[in-house]
């Protein structure tokens, strides 16, 4: 017996949440894509304004640059995080009771899961989830050194797809999934909604550690988007260089600028590639004209308040327990308890 996660990705919803599309008309001899990206990809290029889902920030060399965004400064969102795990460890430990079995989502290089697995009595087994999978077999790997008595299995796959998970062990206790990072915030609220309810499903009868960033300065929030080392903008445009590697294409990454704002009215940061230029682009054989200031839109991180996500995760059937904050309100840990 298995069980599944399932949530659409924005590309494959076709829009970010408050933009509407038009598809420009695709040439009829247009070949039938190889892969799903560029499938994803064909769309973007041919609908205005133009949107990819984030999900293609990630190949080995993007979580690369994620792990050192992750280290910047400016970058508030993980240090206060792990901050928060740290001190409230052992609680969380005590929620989850002996034997637990963590499902990770989204779960890149394992670092914040380390802060659990030392606190919780016992884990029974592990299940990180990535769409990276030579990123997260290395991550893996490395756990295991560190944890030889852990049953580590990695799961290679879109999250945000439907995800096969073998059935909980019959000696494990509950299962309790983990989503830090607020990576909650790159969906709509719609597919934010969605996630929620089928993690409901597949955790029924545990829990959800879910990281939520919070609504703040925006000046803090630009900062953390737009570093001075230009990181964030190198994983940004990593999108176009993974299309070039893998695809083909013929992006020319001087060609673009990365924008990242915060819109106040939607609560979120939105990423953008600007092309500079009037250019085309050739993908599989077919040309995409860009003209001047058009822009690819890459990513929404949607902000919340501790109540609005309260609310959001009732509405998706989870009973909301404890909730821990920094003293300064710049990031929120929730306990969700799943429904039996």
């Amino acid at each position: 017996m298995e069980t599944g996660v399932q949530a659409r990705a924005e590309s494959n919803a076709g829009r970010h949440e408050g933009r509407g599309h038009v598809r420009a008309a695709a040439p009829a001899a247009a070949k039938r894509s190889t892969t799903e990206f560029a499938y994803d990809l064909r769309e973007a290029l041919a609908m205005r304004p133009r949107s990819i889902s984030p999900k293609y920030f990630y190949d080995a060399r993007g979580s690369e640059l994620f792990d050192r965004i992750c280290e910047l400064p400016e970058y508030y969102p993980t240090r206060t995080e792990l901050r928060i795990l740290a001190e409230r460890a052992n609680e969380i430990a005590q929620l989850a009771g002996p034997r637990a079995e963590i499902v990770e989502f989204g779960a890149g290089s394992l670092r914040k899961v380390r802060l659990l697995l030392d606190a919780f009595d016992a884990p029974s087994r592990f299940l990180p989830i990535d769409i990276s999978g030579e990123h997260l077999d290395a991550s893996a790997a490395a756990l295991r050194r560190d944890y030889p008595a852990l049953d580590v299995q990695p799961v290679t796959a879109d999250y945000t797809q439907r995800v096969l998970l073998p059935a909980p062990l019959a000696t494990a206790g509950q299962r309790v999934g983990f989503f830090p990072g607020s990576t909650i915030g790159n969906f709509t609220p719609a597919e934010a909604l969605h996630f929620l309810q089928s993690a409901a499903q597949v955790l029924r009868g545990g829990a959800l550690l879910l990281g939520a960033d919070l609504v703040k300065d925006p000046a803090v929030l630009h900062a953390a988007y737009n570093d001075a080392q230009g990181v964030t903008a190198a994983f940004n445009l990593n999108v176009l260089a993974r299309a070039n590697r893998e695809l083909g294409t013929d992006f020319d990454l001087d060609g673009f600028a990365h924008y990242a704002f915060y819109n106040a009215p939607l609560a979120r940061i939105e990423m953008h590639l600007v092309s500079r230029r009037a250019q085309r682009v050739t993908l599989e054989g077919e040309g995409f004209d860009i003209a001047e200031g058009e822009s690819l839109h890459t990513e929404n991180s949607h902000k919340f308040t501790v109540e609005g996500l309260r609310a959001l995760a009732a509405q998706a059937g989870f009973r909301p327990g404890p909730v821990w904050t920094d003293p300064e309100r710049l990031f929120s840990v929730h306990w969700l308890h799943a429904p039996e």
